[in-house]
């Protein structure tokens, strides 16, 4: 996968733990925002036992989650775009969780430790046979564990519900923070998407990824768009954009029927949908690049528009995640 896999979208602000979107801060201030500024800030600013969910970013799709030891976050991705960011501990000195490539080799949702006095390790996902695991447990803000990843107890809860066997998880020390990119209106992209003297696409290969559900990433600041289909980059494009994007935006396609296809906008952390707020006249793309996106949306298919650069990822990692 191309450095696009970073673009991600945040979706409606919730901090109960049985909603399917959630906003989670154990701190007694205001919830993380994504009304205004970039979602890489908001990712900065995140306490311990702090996480941001929203699985209506990227509904369906193969999984990916990396682990950052010097960051102590983690970023799950879904169809190539992130839907979370969470604090984590990894292991303390003596202890170091180990860097690499690991699949999800067994889930348990109650399990003790065999090597730590019978410690619990709540919604346990073991990523390596001799004691490595992601699983619920405290989070000081710092390694702390004796070598697996902890996560916040909410986040681990709905993690356990949302992945399968075999998910690959990358733990890395790379310095790496996500950029994260997330009204009933006409159509969005149609209109977006004006014929505009552009040079034809820089990349265009629908084979790549035959199938599966799409995504669609538009950066104010790189002046690029990525599609996404199956977790694996189908095309990436210039687009002019014509005014400032302070924060980040979440279309999804909702119908298609006789007369068009109806997209609806998703409200982010923080946002109040008002009015329409089409960002569509302030984007426009060459009319080939146009009818090929056109050609690859489905019903389910997101548009995330996002402040945030798409450059900030190793390459690559998205070429482990596995394939439906």
């Amino acid at each position: 996968m191309l450095r696009s896999l970073v673009a991600m979208a945040i979706a409606v602000a919730s901090p109960q733990a049985d909603s399917p979107s959630a906003v989670v801060s154990k701190s007694t201030e205001s919830q993380p925002s994504l009304e205004l500024g970039s979602v890489a800030s908001v990712a900065r600013a995140l306490r311990p036992d702090d996480f941001l969910w929203a699985p209506e970013v990227a509904p369906a799709g193969p999984m990916l989650m990396i682990v950052n030891r010097q960051t102590q976050r983690a970023v799950l991705y879904r169809n190539g775009v992130a839907i979370a960011v969470t604090t984590v501990s990894t292991g303390r000195e003596g202890h170091r969780t180990p860097t690499g490539i690991f699949a999800v080799l067994q889930k348990n949702r109650v399990h003790f430790s065999s090597l730590y006095d019978d410690a619990p390790m709540p919604f346990m996902q073991r990523l390596t046979w001799d004691g490595v695991a992601l699983h619920a447990g405290q989070l000081p803000g710092y390694p702390a564990s004796h070598g697996c990843i902890r996560l916040p107890s909410k986040f681990a809860a709905l993690l356990f519900e949302t992945t399968r066997l075999g998910m690959i998880v990358v733990v890395t020390d790379q310095i790496l923070l996500p950029a994260i990119a997330p009204v009933s209106s006409p159509l969005p992209i149609a209109q977006a998407l004006t014929p505009d003297p552009l040079a034809t696409s820089a990349f265009w290969r629908p084979d790549v990824a035959p199938a599966g559900p799409v995504s669609v990433v538009i950066s104010s600041t790189d002046h690029q768009l990525v599609v996404l289909r199956n977790a694996r980059v189908i095309g990436r494009m210039p687009v002019i954009v014509g005014g400032d994007i302070p924060r980040a935006f979440l279309y999804r396609l909702a119908a298609i029927n006789t007369e068009g296809r109806r997209w609806e906008r998703v409200a982010l952390p923080g946002q109040v949908l008002t009015g329409t707020e089409l960002l569509s006249k302030q984007f426009q793309l060459g009319e080939e690049d146009r009818i090929r996106i056109e050609s690859v949306l489905a019903v389910g298919a997101t548009i995330v528009v996002t402040p945030d650069t798409l450059e900030t990822a190793p390459a690559n990692y998205g070429d482990l995640i596995p394939k439906d």
